[in-house]
């Protein structure tokens, strides 16, 4: 991501190491979620976020995917954590479990101790791999602007 506008404060974003996360979980834990598939969707984020743009708003305007809940990357072979809150369920157990065992993950993964923030700059140039790290770009700059160019690599399917 190159961003050539930045506010005078805020708009940092956020990342955390999806590895590093997954390192810190329980063995017996590693062992429980190995094998789970949870199923992603921005449906819950998205929908209704762009009524007034005349477009469709059904479910197919929200693919669903399904993948591992802990994925392997496909160069290092090290395991991270493969969920966030555009995983609304587990596919393998019952809501009420998932729904548990979910906000747990979502909570261990917004760790501190997990994350870096980058401070952007004018022309600040960043590179992540959505593989292994999950990023959040803080919207506190209103009526301030950031602009720039996102280029993002087609992806390999997890496992």
């Amino acid at each position: 991501m190159h961003l050539w506008e930045v506010p005078k404060s805020g708009g940092d974003t956020l990342f955390a190491s999806m590895e590093a996360a997954y390192d810190d979980l329980s063995e017996r834990m590693k062992i429980y979620l190995d094998g789970l598939n949870a199923t992603h969707s921005g449906e819950q984020i998205y929908r209704g976020r762009y009524n007034n743009q005349k477009h469709d708003d059904s479910k197919r305007t929200y693919p669903r995917n399904v993948h591992p809940v802990v994925r392997t990357h496909p160069v290092t072979g090290r395991k991270s954590i493969f969920v966030n809150k555009r995983s609304p369920h587990i596919n393998e157990i019952p809501k009420a479990e998932s729904d548990s065992v979910l906000a747990f993950l979502y909570s261990h993964c917004a760790k501190p101790d997990y994350q870096v923030r980058f401070k952007w700059q004018p022309h600040s140039i960043a590179f992540w791999d959505n593989r292994c790290v999950q990023h959040l770009a803080l919207w506190d700059y209103y009526p301030q602007v950031r602009s720039g160019y996102r280029v993002t690599v087609k992806g390999d399917k997890p496992f």
